[in-house]
């Protein structure tokens, strides 16, 4: 991988599985937060995760799509050799406890919960990239299952058939326009992948699923019955609208003006609703996002 762009990451906190590859570990700010005792992230409140005890890693920073509202940088190509599947189970535990090591001293961190963060029960595949580029994934999710890891995988749906052979505990699948131009402008992918997109949203249904929805105020935040007709095609368990958070190296690309507040979210949600067999199940202002789920 790129030196410069590792040693960045490595100061934002990233751990890395091995030099060569950008396989890596980062606690979120949820786990921080919960670890010292305080609000666990919505997931939490949706699902029942432990945000303590989730581990949020990436086999690969590879990814074909360069979404505008994307937190993470573009500024250098990545380049690796994968870690295995077996390097991966091996060693994920130890660079999740060297990451929240600090916190063993702090007086906000009681003993109790810190074992417990020492033996977390989630996975979820969403630091950064797109994991369906690297190659053994199926592998690695049914090494994390057997393990008995509960697992999230988060993916933009352009590789379908990767998907089809992925057995997670649920599977996120990002749709983040109604229509083929407004995709290929906001995610700027590498090849038109509307179509796989949509081949990946067919397959939701006879699965614990769901959609993700992005939402960049001004630039996909319209025509909610486009998106209610693919949701309602898909079968998706949960839909989840999320607004866009202007953060990290997307503020390179965006302004703040596209980021909306939750009532913005919260009227897209119903709109989107109103079109489908879904309705609205939960919400989380402070993380502004609405939680759809199936009715039928």
């Amino acid at each position: 991988m790129h030196s410069e762009a590792c040693e960045a990451l490595k100061r934002q906190g990233y751990q890395f599985f091995t030099p060569r590859s950008s396989a890596a570990v980062k606690p979120c700010m949820w786990n921080k937060r919960a670890l010292r005792g305080g609000e666990m992230c919505y997931k939490h409140q949706f699902y029942g995760i432990e945000s303590h005890r989730c581990i949020q890693m990436t086999p690969t920073l590879r990814c074909n799509q360069r979404c505008l509202f994307c937190w993470r940088s573009f500024e250098h190509e990545v380049t690796e050799e994968e870690c295995s599947p077996q390097e991966i189970l091996a060693d994920i535990r130890r660079l999740q406890a060297r990451a929240l090591s600090g916190y063993r001293v702090s007086r906000y961190v009681t003993p109790e919960r810190f074992a417990e963060a020492l033996a977390p029960t989630m996975v979820a595949i969403s630091l950064s990239g797109e994991p369906t580029c690297y190659s053994q994934l199926p592998e690695l999710i049914d090494g994390l299952n057997r393990e008995g890891y509960t697992t999230f995988l988060v993916s933009n749906g352009t590789r379908p058939e990767v998907l089809a052979r992925c057995r997670p505990t649920q599977v996120y699948v990002s749709l983040d326009a109604p229509d083929r131009e407004t995709y290929l402008r906001l995610c700027r992918p590498r090849k038109d992948y509307w179509e796989r997109v949509q081949e990946s949203l067919a397959g939701l249904g006879a699965r614990r699923s769901a959609i993700r929805i992005t939402v960049v105020k001004g630039m996909n935040d319209a025509a909610p019955e486009r998106y209610a007709a693919m949701i309602q095609d898909s079968g998706a368990t949960f839909v989840e609208v999320k607004g866009y958070m202007y953060l990290g190296y997307s503020r390179k690309r965006l302004n703040m003006k596209h980021m909306p507040e939750h009532e913005h979210v919260r009227a897209l949600a119903e709109r989107i609703a109103e079109h489908c067999d879904y309705a609205v199940r939960d919400e989380s202002p402070i993380s502004r996002v609405v939680c759809l789920e199936r009715m039928v």
